[in-house]
């Protein structure tokens, strides 16, 4: 698989707003895009350092991925996202390799990228995203 960078990281979080002033104020950071993703029940805050992006995942709905995350685990890390050049390329390795997929092909995330998730229960318990820019 050919992963340029870590694209971001996804913190499951209750409440954007209730964060906002640890990462901006304590840490330094500047929101620069908050956007509702509504196919995906998430209300998302970005962050970037360096080359890699802070990503808050909030809720929209009680019945979303990110709720029942939060129910069960808490509040905080939810996923790791890489880079690649195809989304649909590096799926079909991971696959081949015996890798559980959550999607089979790449669909829009936030930001406008092309994103597809592989199951924790191949990847060492870490949710694992792959995206690339949107075309």
């Amino acid at each position: 698989m050919n992963i340029s960078h870590i694209e971001h990281l996804g913190i499951a979080v209750k409440s954007i707003e209730a964060h906002l002033p640890y990462y901006e104020q304590v840490l330094g950071l500047k929101c620069y895009n908050i956007e509702v993703v509504e196919d995906q029940k998430v209300k998302t805050a970005f962050f970037k350092v360096g080359q890699t992006k802070i990503e808050l995942l909030e809720p929209t709905s009680e019945d979303s991925t990110i709720a029942k995350f939060i129910e069960k685990k808490g509040e905080g890390v939810h996923h790791i996202a890489f880079a690649v050049p195809s989304v649909q390329e590096a799926l079909d390795e991971a696959e081949s390799k015996g890798v559980q997929l959550i999607d089979k092909a790449p669909r829009k995330g936030a930001e406008g990228l092309n994103i597809a998730f592989m199951h924790p229960k191949s990847t060492g318990s870490v949710l694992t995203e792959l995206c690339m820019p949107g075309e």
